[in-house]
């Protein structure tokens, strides 16, 4: 479904992508990790065309889409959501999503249907009505989820969208994405979270200074020895291999 080929993007002397390719299957979940600063968000942009690429190429259902811009990638059916949350504050929650919905549908009646109808899929039918600038980190995570959704997306890159919460709201969160991926929406994610990566993800990819490092299933991904000395610096790889022949012995 989507194909990424050799992406490169700098800014002035920093290279934030460095000839990174990952492929996202149709029907799966699949998970971008790396520390702080690796360069996931800025891959993001420039398949979403937020950002355009020096170099590379994006392909969506069978189709090129690099240096397009979102809005026309959008209505192809490719949608993200973003890490900081930024809801209308003065509409209410079915008003936020309809927003989404407008891309898709005619009418303002048309636009709110729909946004009850996605607000039910993301847990929120309780809080339709609910001032959206009175919404917890958790409501509001779910709502920048809900509007993505109203756009009616093929394939939803989710950035970090279980920052913030607390154990029982990841795990809610959880359930609410496979149950998008269930409804026939691939997942694309970058997420710090673990728990939801290794819960979530059919494959996993891992970024560290702009270039991918690591690739596979997310339980053999984090045993990898570039993606622990990644995360955890120099010689860990090397040191938690020697404490774990010292627990053993």
């Amino acid at each position: 479904m989507l194909d990424v080929r050799t992406m490169s993007k700098s800014f002035g002397g920093l290279k934030a992508v460095s000839e990174a390719s990952l492929t996202v299957s149709e029907g799966s979940i699949v998970s971008l990790i790396g520390p702080n600063g690796a360069g996931k968000t800025t891959l993001f942009a420039l398949i979403s065309g937020f950002l355009k690429p020096d170099s590379g190429a994006v392909t969506f259902n069978g189709a090129a889409i690099t240096g397009q811009r979102p809005h026309q990638i959008c209505h192809k059916g490719l949608v993200r959501t973003f890490q900081v949350v930024q809801p209308f504050a003065g509409l209410t929650v079915r008003e936020n999503i309809a927003v989404g919905a407008h891309t898709r549908v005619t009418g303002r009646a048309a636009a709110l249907a729909a946004a009850g109808e996605i607000a039910q899929l993301v847990g929120m039918g309780a809080q339709l009505d609910q001032s959206a600038g009175d919404l917890t980190i958790a409501g509001r995570k779910r709502l920048e989820l809900a509007r993505a959704l109203a756009t009616g997306p093929k394939l939803l890159l989710l950035d970090e969208v279980m920052a913030g919460l607390n154990a029982t709201e990841i795990a809610d969160l959880v359930a609410v994405v496979r149950k998008i991926r269930d409804s026939g929406v691939t997942i694309f994610l970058i997420e710090h979270v673990m728990q939801a990566v290794m819960s979530l993800s059919d494959y996993t990819y891992v970024l560290n200074h702009g270039a991918m490092i690591a690739e596979g299933q997310p339980s053999q991904v984090t045993k990898d020895p570039n993606v622990i000395e990644a995360y955890l610096g120099h010689g860990a790889a090397k040191r938690l291999l020697a404490m774990e022949a010292t627990a053993d012995a």
